[in-house]
């Protein structure tokens, strides 16, 4: 090598001049962080017999609409309109909702941990249920290293909903041209995009290092 050949690039050496300034990590939670099995709170019955009930009643919209700020009471009363044969399937997933969360996405604690040691600014941008948000903390306890946490259930919208992702830019100050909003579902970090957020579409814990680390983060690898 002589003096005029550039230096080689390691992990303590990336370029930055054309990357964006990240200061700031938005987490949806959902098998991000924490694992999440519709199927858990019912344990011991045939698959089959709980996909034909979730297809029966459309158990995606229902989740959808609690995420967005229905009540479950309420909930459960349009399926007892509906679908009274399968009320009582609805209130076994709403009183066993933590058999649902499977634990912590494997590695996610860890580089929480170590954007949080960076200095990065973290927080939560969840679709949950207000009635069983109080479960996530325990199975991942990683969500309690955010600085705050939007909960969709408690706003009354829910992702993709552009007005969610501006209300974090309003709640929290994020500036999101210097922010990287990850989430599991393309359509979410789409609308994410659409606010100027830069988006990551999260598939394990060290693809998402590495896209990271292509926005001039120093994570490990």
């Amino acid at each position: 090598m002589t003096a005029a050949d550039p230096a080689p690039l390691t992990d303590a050496h990336v370029p930055v001049t054309d990357a964006p300034v990240i200061d700031t990590v938005v987490y949806d939670f959902g098998n991000v962080l924490i694992g999440w099995d519709p199927f858990g709170p019912y344990t011991g019955r045939p698959r089959a017999e709980i996909e034909a009930f979730f297809e029966a009643v459309d158990f995606g919209s229902i989740n959808h609409a609690a995420d967005a700020g229905t009540p479950y009471a309420v909930l459960l009363e349009r399926v007892g309109r509906t679908h009274p044969d399968h009320v009582e399937d609805l209130r076994r997933y709403v009183e066993h909702y933590e058999l649902s969360l499977t634990g912590p996405i494997e590695g996610s604690a860890e580089l929480v941990a170590e954007l949080k040691g960076l200095g990065l600014r973290l927080y939560g941008l969840t679709n949950w249920q207000a009635e069983t948000f109080h479960s996530a903390e325990p199975a991942a306890p990683a969500i309690g290293l955010m600085e705050d946490v939007i909960v969709s259930g408690r706003e009354g919208m829910a992702k993709p909903d552009r007005r969610i992702f501006e209300l974090v830019v309003e709640r929290f100050g994020v500036d999101p041209s210097r922010a990287v909003f990850v989430d599991d579902k393309t359509v979410n970090v789409d609308a994410a995009r659409g606010v100027g957020f830069h988006g990551v579409v999260f598939t394990d814990t060290e693809t998402l290092r590495q896209d990271l680390r292509a926005l001039g983060l120093p994570v490990a690898r």
